[in-house]
């Protein structure tokens, strides 16, 4: 591939009218693309795009709209660009705009073509540029205008300087700043760029950026990190080794603020290198916010740090939920529910796995302590499924040490995962359960943190992220759980337990509806993952009351795909081509308990989607919890029914709520209407009758 063949004139279309709104835009754009022969699918690339800017608006400054995606529709690295005659709003400080470049990339392809796209975005900072754009008189002018900033060198930077580095010497104000986005091909560099040609135009200020894109990551250099007076962090994703920048101020925000307002970016950063009190980076974790008032007051507010750091916390947990419950599930699967229930104070799977082995098969009748038990499994099954029990509970033994040691992973890097651990065993031990560990994590995440931001002399710097924060926080953490919280922390979730259990009729109706509205309010959001992490805390115990619950939300978490999948099926005149084309694999995540598979429907439509989803999985989480369903698995949805009992009362649980929501999204979308979604609805159902 040369850096020539991303973009030809039959990519461009000069001063036409793609539409009304970026829906209309992207589809016309993406068949531009497909007619010239690098797409396959030019719907299917149209849905990539259009599910990237369902996550973040792409208007730039300059009335410019750069939509992006990897798409396996898209064949070989590709710029489409349309000059439009009726501007569109792509979400741009500016308003509407007129330029847009469509950036499709393959997916799963390698990284020199993201390189030739990063030079594209890097240019779109420039004003020149942007007026050739609009001043191209042909299609072989544009052509080659982009083909000479794309296959231009790049631009060197001194030889002592990284790239990005504004041009200054060395008196003055140092700032460092990472930018990346979570697609990492046009904002991560924009946003460098930007960021730089500002600070070129302020005196005494010398800014070095790294970009954590796609194409390639250059670290800063050591030197430059070390007398770096203050950090600007311009990310939607996690900042990889944050931890470099301990103690220095930092300005946080989303990528497009620097894009935006690089000028106030830098303005602050320069103030924060003045204020004692400015907000200071205590180590790796992920941060990231769009809200400008946030970033305007140095950094992310102290609920938004909390609520990303639980959040961290439960996404590294929820593999270990996976993992252990479904091998559980797989354990009884094998071996049979007997294996699992204690007799005299004896775990039988316990038992087997540890006085048995292959050449030497457990009975198929054993006497635990006076009491003879028979398994209706053979020994082989036996065992077997005793080893896949023991592996399960050994995952899920780590589930509230994993949670703790990650929210203070988030909060404070590296130097808070051991003690972070820690507090989650003891919590364990304790007997504090899931709530000890939201506890320990936090405490243990915010002792690190202050630690990590005290000034030390030079000999004990190298010991303080390995020796000396470790175990001062593990100390800390370890006599307030001991001594202040862990009993009052037990005795609530044990009266959490008790409560649960003595459930039944209408109180057990209610929970049931609350936990289905949490798993459908934001579909793999934060009260998604509250609903979540409060059923799958207690799974391992295996007591009636967790079973139910788990049973409860996974049925609620599938409703939502399944629903809009049949809904599009049946009325295919209300959505559009995209949403049809969504529809037909949102069946298979739902029934897979994969809620995500309706953010494309709740992105372009939260106002009817979200109220009718939310309605119907409350009705499953309702009719699930009376008729008394239970779980084992936390995960799988339809393909773990071996692991629910009654089955069939989860199945009426389900069609219920699926017919709910189905009926009522429907209702919404034709006596309620959105106007600009029914308009492309139409345009679509006319061209594909015209085709």
């Amino acid at each position: 591939m040369s850096d020539s063949s991303i973009i030809s004139t039959d990519l461009v279309e000069l001063d036409v009218d793609f539409g009304s709104d970026t829906t209309e835009v992207i589809t016309n754009l993406a068949k531009v693309v497909a007619d010239a022969g690098r797409a396959t699918d030019a719907e299917g690339l149209a849905k990539d795009v259009l599910a990237r800017e369902s996550k973040a608006a792409t208007g730039v400054p300059g009335g410019v709209a750069i939509p992006h995606c990897r798409s396996a529709s898209v064949t070989e690295p590709t710029l489409a660009f349309a000059r439009l005659k009726n501007p569109v709003d792509f979400g741009g400080p500016d308003g509407a705009a007129n330029l847009v470049f469509m950036i499709a990339a393959p997916d799963g392809a390698g990284k020199a073509h993201l390189k030739i796209l990063s030079k594209l975005a890097r240019n779109l900072v420039r004003k020149e540029f942007i007026e050739a754009l609009r001043g191209a008189a042909t299609k072989e002018e544009l052509v080659e205008l982009v083909t000479d900033v794309v296959a231009g060198a790049p631009k060197k930077a001194p030889a002592d300087e990284p790239e990005g580095a504004s041009a200054k010497d060395d008196d003055g104000l140092t700032l460092v700043a990472i930018t990346a986005c979570p697609t990492g091909i046009a904002h991560t560099y924009m946003a460098a760029d930007a960021l730089a040609i500002a600070a070129k135009e302020m005196p005494g200020v010398t800014l070095h950026v790294e970009t954590q894109g796609s194409s390639s990551i250059t670290p800063l250099p050591e030197d430059i990190v070390k007398k770096a007076d203050a950090v600007i962090f311009a990310t939607d994703i996690g900042v990889k080794d944050r931890q470099r920048f301990a103690g220095k101020p930092v300005i946080e925000s989303g990528v497009k603020r620097a894009i935006n307002e690089p000028v106030k970016m830098l303005e602050e950063a320069v103030a924060a290198t003045k204020n004692p009190n400015a907000p200071k980076v205590a180590g790796g974790g992920s941060s990231s916010s769009s809200d400008s008032s946030e970033a305007a007051e140095g950094g992310l507010s102290v609920g938004k740090r909390m609520q990303q750091a639980v959040m961290t916390g439960v996404s590294y947990m929820v593999p270990f939920v996976a993992a252990g419950g479904l091998l559980l599930a797989l354990g009884f699967l094998v071996g049979g529910y007997q294996i699992g229930e204690q007799v005299n104070g004896i775990d039988p799977w316990k038992q087997f796995v540890t006085e048995y082995s292959l050449t030497n098969l457990p009975p198929t009748t054993v006497d635990f302590d006076g009491k003879e038990v028979a398994f209706a499994y053979p020994a082989f099954a036996l065992y077997l499924g005793s080893v896949l029990f023991a592996t399960g509970q050994a995952a899920m033994g780590f589930v509230v040490a994993a949670l703790s040691g990650y929210i203070s992973y988030a909060m404070a890097g590296r130097p808070g995962i051991a003690p972070g651990f820690v507090g989650g065993a003891i919590s364990v031990t304790l007997g504090a359960g899931f709530i000890g560990g939201l506890v320990t994590g936090l405490l243990s995440g915010a002792v690190a943190m202050w630690l990590g931001n005290q000034k030390v002399p030079k000999v004990l710097q190298s010991l303080m992220p390995v020796v000396i924060i470790p175990l001062g926080t593990s100390l800390v953490v370890g006599l307030v759980m001991f001594l202040l919280l862990g009993r009052p922390l037990a005795a609530i979730l044990s009266g959490l337990q008790n409560w649960l259990t003595s459930m039944s009729g209408s109180s057990a109706l209610l929970l049931g509806v609350i936990l289905g509205l949490m798993m459908c309010f934001d579909l793999g959001g934060p009260v998604n993952k509250a609903a979540y992490l409060f059923a799958t805390a207690g799974l391992s115990t295996g007591d009636e009351a967790s079973l139910k619950i788990m049973a409860a939300v996974m049925g609620a978490g599938m409703i939502p795909p399944i629903a809009l999948s049949i809904a599009t099926m049946l009325r295919k005149n209300l959505f559009t081509a995209a949403e049809q084309e969504n529809g037909k694999s949102a069946w298979l995540l739902g029934l897979s308990f994969i809620s995500e598979g309706a953010i494309p429907f709740a992105a372009s439509d939260p106002l009817r989607v979200i109220p009718a989803t939310m309605a119907g999985g409350a009705v499953t989480g309702a009719i699930s919890m009376v008729l008394g369903v239970g779980s084992r698995a936390p995960h799988g949805g339809i393909f773990v029914f071996f692991a629910i009992s009654p089955l069939l009362g989860w199945i009426i649980a389900l069609v219920a709520g699926i017919a709910v929501s189905t009926v009522l999204i429907i209702a919404l979308k034709q006596f309620w209407p959105n106007k600009t979604l029914m308009a492309q609805a139409a345009k679509d159902t006319a061209q594909a009758v015209a085709a």
